[in-house]
């Protein structure tokens, strides 16, 4: 058994590569191998979110506290709030942060594939983000 004590890890900034706005990450856990399962509360400040990205594997995404905003390729921007759990397939086009006005907090929960957790790309731009 591990006990994974909270504060054990320091919090750290989310990289400018990607995130737009001011983001924090919290590692809750981070398996070695053979596991393959992370986990990290992320917050997001008003107007900040992720580039666009994909998982090998998918992602889970456990919404926490305030009022967020969530995309897949193609589809519409989707508002997500406390209690709501999103699912990203494998490999889809997605980007996830906080509502222009409000914080979000979520638990992110996925897999890594050969060594891989996720492909950053280009950031969500202005117009997308607020469609």
């Amino acid at each position: 058994m591990n006990i994974f004590r909270a504060g054990q890890t320091p919090s750290r900034p989310g990289p400018a590569d990607w995130f737009t706005g001011q983001v924090r990450i919290d590692a809750l856990f981070n398996r070695a191998a053979p596991d393959r399962v992370q986990g990290a509360l992320v917050t997001f400040e008003p107007g900040a979110r992720t580039a666009w990205h994909t998982h090998p594997l998918g992602q889970t995404l456990i919404v926490t506290a305030g009022l967020g905003r969530a995309q897949r390729q193609g589809g519409p921007v989707e508002d997500i709030r406390p209690g709501d759990v999103v699912w990203f397939a494998p490999n889809e086009r997605h980007w996830h942060g906080a509502s222009p006005q409000t914080a979000m907090s979520h638990i992110a929960i996925h897999e890594m594939q050969d060594g891989t957790a996720v492909t950053w790309m280009e950031h969500v731009s202005d117009a997308d983000y607020g469609a």
